[in-house]
């Protein structure tokens, strides 16, 4: 134990009596270990490029948040616009399809007025008709008694209407004759017409031919068998008549 303390202090004495130069050598080989592991660790970092200048790395830093805030700014910006060119088609599409509905409705509009014209124009042509024909049934009845009243002043024997031979029968005669003219009267009134086409051009929309007969003029209504009628110039009765037939070239011998 004593010998151990002896060597101590015999150490600390020798340190001591140490040049200043060699004191101070000494003292920076004493330094720690790590302490030449701090400097090794910085050198490699340096050496690597991992230490570098704090201003030119918070510029680049800024740089680099410039740089990603104008991506997001560019990305959103798309984004944008992308969103903004949907809701374009979109509307389009919908002014479209309302486009479309409105020239249907325009054009089912445009039919129905036209057919609601029609409809009053047909109502209205047979309104008149009925006003105008609607008595053709009871002319075609009392055309009987005009046939009747016809052929019996027709019967009468030109002879017997001498005043001196006949007084009765002339009376009945002439009685006949103004029934007829007064019913003659009514008929026009009602737009009721006779045909009476004797020397006329056969027309089928108003004659019916019976049957032929030789004459000059072919194609003519040469004889009247019965009279014909017409309504506000619809044929309801058309006249019978005998038509002249063309005669045939004499065949030469």
């Amino acid at each position: 134990m004593s010998a151990a303390r002896l060597v101590l202090p015999v150490r600390c004495i020798r340190a001591l009596a140490l040049p200043r130069s060699q004191s101070t050598l000494a003292g920076r080989i004493a330094r720690p270990v790590h302490s030449m592991g701090t400097w090794t660790d910085r050198l490699k970092r340096w050496q690597s490029g991992e230490q570098k200048d704090p201003k030119k790395n918070t510029a680049e830093k800024e740089i680099a948040g410039e740089s990603e805030q104008t991506a997001d700014e560019s990305e959103s910006r798309v984004s944008r616009e992308e969103t903004a060119g949907a809701a374009v088609q979109q509307e389009e599409e919908a002014i479209k399809k309302q486009e479309e509905k409105m020239n249907d409705l325009q054009d089912k509009y445009v039919r129905a007025l036209a057919e609601t014209e029609n409809v009053r124009q047909r109502m209205t042509k047979q309104v008149k008709e009925a006003k105008l024909f609607g008595i053709q049934g009871f002319s075609k009845d009392i055309l009987a008694v005009a046939d009747i009243l016809e052929k019996a002043t027709e019967s009468v024997p030109k002879a017997e209407l001498e005043e001196d031979r006949n007084p009765a029968l002339l009376s009945l005669f002439e009685g006949l004759k103004l029934t007829e003219a007064e019913l003659q009267k009514v008929f026009s009134k009602n737009g009721l017409e006779k045909i009476d086409p004797v020397g006329e051009v056969f027309d089928p929309a108003f004659h019916e031919a019976l049957f032929e007969v030789p004459g000059e003029e072919p194609g003519t209504v040469a004889v009247v068998s019965a009279v014909g009628y017409v309504l506000h110039g619809r044929t309801i009765r058309p006249a019978k008549v005998g038509v002249v037939k063309a005669t045939e070239p004499e065949k030469s011998s």
